[in-house]
């Protein structure tokens, strides 16, 4: 899918200096781009009957919801800490510098659910791992994992290994 890289902006110096950001926005705005990118997830994914797809806050929402309209299953958002309004579940992952954490509600998914994870980019893999973590802890089976950018010099598959992972774009 190195067609769909002529649609991601490359912004040097964001967030800040010496980093070379990969927008995505330019591509959710161009429809043929947009339709390339679900269809691509569509197809990678549709053998592995999944009864639901995660979207991790807040660029996974975009894929994720479109992704799992697509496979006929249901969508769940995994988001940061405070802003789901229901009892939720949640798992800590570590960052460069410090650490995050990720929420789901606790009946999101059922136990022996298979899903899907679904996020824009994997860089070191920690978002990633915890959201499989999140799965896991309430039953769920990850079916898979599927971003639309691969920092691969990064190395966050390594994080993944026990995963089918799968990425469109890859730096």
């Amino acid at each position: 899918m190195d067609q769909l890289k002529a649609y991601i902006r490359e912004v040097p110096d964001f967030p800040k200096q010496g980093i070379l950001y990969y927008d995505i926005t330019t591509l959710l705005a161009n429809a043929h781009a947009l339709r390339m990118t679900i269809d691509q997830f569509v197809w990678l994914f549709a053998g592995l009957h999944v009864d639901k797809v995660v979207g991790i806050e807040s660029r996974g929402f975009m894929f994720g919801s479109i992704v799992a309209y697509n496979l006929n299953a249901g969508f769940v958002p995994m988001r940061k800490p405070g802003k789901l309004p229901s009892h939720t579940v949640e798992q800590t992952y570590e960052l460069e510098y410090g650490e995050d954490r990720l929420e789901m509600h606790s009946d999101a998914i059922e136990p022996g659910e298979r899903v899907l994870i679904v996020d824009d980019l994997i860089a070191i893999g920690g978002t990633a791992a915890a959201a499989a973590k999140l799965v896991e802890a309430v039953g769920g089976i990850v079916a898979g994992l599927g971003f639309v950018v691969e920092l691969s010099f990064l190395d966050g598959r390594k994080k993944l290994e026990e995963y089918s992972v799968e990425s469109l774009i890859k730096y």
